[in-house]
């Protein structure tokens, strides 16, 4: 098994202003040959949002898009109908298919909002876009890698239209999760919050890791730790 860390000083880096953000693959105007996705996982943005301001009403298309709130709230509207507020614990999938249009806006007069943006290609192109939200208890993730995004729903995850799964932990000084890649499968794990090690390599806020080969998956936590670990064709 190989584990190979990106860290997250080496991501791309843009402050506009109104949003601070850093993206571990390519994205936008970062553009790095070396970091173009991992497997079907092409996005992961670490974004920052200023109070009263927001993404404005714009396009997507076959992608699988998954938004995860650490802190704040992020409002969603969309052209699909589905309106709501996206809170931490909860997680939103947009598939985006043959096309959908949405904004996404901070509320709050005073507090910014904390996200990670993540966008997996479907294994399907010019699926009818669909959206679904769900809330994942914190006790049910520290400890253990809770599921919250599958292909067929699975321990009530949000369901994704690509042969991935999205795990979600919560983990305290010492305590140990593992998880086991089957033959043919690769892991890419994201330090959300806190500290951690993977297969021994120390993790902090932002870095990343990708791991190959068959076999075992041990994080410990170091500081309070938020991660979430996703299992690739």
């Amino acid at each position: 098994m190989t584990t190979t860390i990106r860290r997250a000083a080496d991501r791309g880096h843009a402050d506009h202003g109104w949003l601070d953000t850093r993206h571990t693959f390519s994205f936008s105007d970062y553009y790095d040959a070396r970091f173009m996705g991992f497997r079907t996982l092409r996005v992961i943005n670490e974004d920052f949002v200023a109070p009263k301001t927001g993404f404005p009403t714009h396009a997507h298309r076959d992608m699988e898009i998954i938004t995860y709130v650490l802190e704040g709230a992020l409002q969603h509207s969309d052209s699909l109908g589905t309106g709501s507020v996206i809170r931490p614990g909860e997680v939103q999938r947009m598939s985006a298919g043959t096309g959908v249009r949405h904004s996404e806006a901070n509320p709050s007069a005073d507090e910014p909002v904390h996200l990670l943006q993540i966008w997996i290609e479907p294994s399907t192109k010019g699926l009818a876009p669909s959206y679904e939200q769900k809330a994942f208890a914190d006790a049910d993730k520290r400890g253990r890698l809770r599921l919250v995004a599958s292909p067929d729903a699975a321990d009530g995850s949000v369901t994704i239209h690509q042969d991935a799964r999205v795990y979600a932990t919560l983990l305290a000084p010492g305590e140990t999760v593992t998880h086991t890649l089957a033959s043919g499968r690769h892991a890419w794990l994201h330090v959300a919050r806190g500290s951690l090690t993977v297969n021994g390599e120390h993790l902090g806020p932002g870095d990343g890791a990708a791991i190959t080969g068959q076999g075992t998956v041990c994080l410990v936590g170091d500081k309070d730790a938020e991660a979430l670990l996703f299992d690739l064709a």
